[in-house]
């Protein structure tokens, strides 16, 4: 496994930024509507803040998948890092619409109630032509299409070739994108959404719990399924949803020259060329200074990941997955911008104390065992007895955009 390296608070600083312009975005359009609009005809800011997430996603969940050098460990963390906050926001989102005071996706009700759990607990809304309960959940499903193809990667032992895939995605993206005008799995296509649902699921399953040929097998799969609904399914075009993917690709391909695994160059051609092939996916005059300014701001931030920044600034990073997760809630129930702006960072804060925290803790003494199992597995190819090989536990992993403090994803319909 790589050696984990020390918390890289770089990637706190720059997530606080980019979960502020995400609820900026959505403050500014609810009480400023007027005003709003002037600032996202030149540039989205929700935009903005989602792609700089992409890009942290990228450059760190492959790093994390390979340290821990498990898929099973990978995929318990993953779902323990994510889904205790998002059950307890979509359990406050169905008591705020009870109260009449949340209004739920009008969508919901004409779709069958098993395909709507599906799709929102999966995080794979989204590409199942699925309507989301909270509308910023969108931009996991491509979190989970971005798990599913760096597992298989990992898999099949190609997760070198991050540059190669992102300028792949990028280049079929344009194509796709001129010829798939609307998604394949849309409208009332319930069949085919359970089915690919429940056929992500199951590989997940078994690639997390099965060995040798079966597990690779199952995360190929797995692979192929989240590159096909991305192409197939993404509500906002295979243009824009292979560009995503690409975008966090590119942040894999960042680490990969980082850490001498591949030349700077080659990932200097894989940014670029996602930028090339991204800037006219979307006709919106703000969307192309949105996402250049995504790279910009990325670019400056890991030049100066050696030095130090403020407290509050990494802690808002700490605490984004709950602002982005919660403040579309927290807006239908503020009769100002002052008084959201006011009580969100609080019960953001409050709520990663409460729910997040307890759930990565717990993920991680459930993934434990398998990380021993894996060290067994080592120990035995290489001909150490086990436990002859060390056993003290590995250092924390540092922070994704969804995961400030260890474990290993984001972020409005901008």
């Amino acid at each position: 496994m790589v050696p984990t390296p020390p918390r890289l608070t770089w990637l706190d600083a720059v997530r606080g930024p980019a979960a502020l312009a995400v609820v900026m975005h959505h403050s500014g359009w609810t009480f400023i509507p007027g005003l709003w609009a002037e600032v996202d005809s030149r540039i989205d800011v929700g935009t903005w803040g989602v792609f700089v997430f992409f890009l942290v996603s990228g450059y760190i969940i492959p790093a994390s998948l390979e340290r821990r050098g498990d898929v099973r460990a990978f995929w318990i963390g993953r779902a323990f890092r994510l889904l205790p906050l998002l059950l307890a926001a979509l359990a406050l989102a169905l008591l705020l619409a009870c109260a009449g005071m949340f209004v739920l996706h009008p969508g919901l009700s004409a779709r069958p109630l098993p395909l709507v759990v599906l799709g929102n607990l999966t995080m794979l809304q989204e590409l199942l032509g699925v309507p989301a309960a909270i509308d910023v959940m969108w931009t996991l499903s491509y979190e989970m299409a971005f798990y599913l193809l760096t597992v298989g990667l990992f898999a099949v032992r190609r997760a070198h070739a991050s540059a190669a895939v992102a300028i792949v995605l990028a280049l079929s993206a344009v194509p796709l994108g001129l010829v798939l005008t609307r998604p394949v799995i849309s409208g009332r296509a319930d069949v085919l959404a359970t089915t690919l649902g429940l056929a992500v699921v199951a590989v997940v399953v078994v690639a997390a719990r099965a060995r040798g040929g079966a597990g690779t097998a199952a995360a190929l799969a797995g692979g192929l399924l989240g590159l096909a609904l991305v192409v197939l399914g993404s509500r906002i075009g295979p243009w824009q949803g292979l560009t995503v993917l690409a975008a966090m690709f590119a942040g894999t391909a960042v680490y990969r020259a980082e850490q001498g695994t591949i030349r700077w160059r080659t990932a200097v051609a894989a940014v670029l060329t996602v930028l090339a092939c991204g800037v006219p996916a979307k006709d919106d005059p703000g969307w192309a200074p949105a996402i250049l300014l995504a790279a910009a701001f990325f670019t400056a931030a890991f030049a100066m990941r050696h030095r130090r920044f403020p407290g509050w600034l990494a802690h808002l990073g700490v605490i984004s997955f709950s602002l982005y997760l919660l403040h579309p809630l927290l807006l239908r129930v503020s009769p100002n911008l002052v008084l959201f702006l006011l009580l969100l960072v609080p019960l953001a804060h409050l709520t990663h104390r409460l729910v997040e925290e307890p759930g990565r803790r717990l993920g991680r003494r459930l993934s434990n065992p398998a990380r021993l199992s894996n060290l067994a597995r080592l120990s035995k190819s290489d001909g150490l007895p086990w436990p002859a090989r060390p056993s003290r536990p590995a250092p924390e992993s540092p922070a994704d955009p969804l995961d400030p403090s260890a474990d290993g994803g984001t972020r409005p319909r901008a």
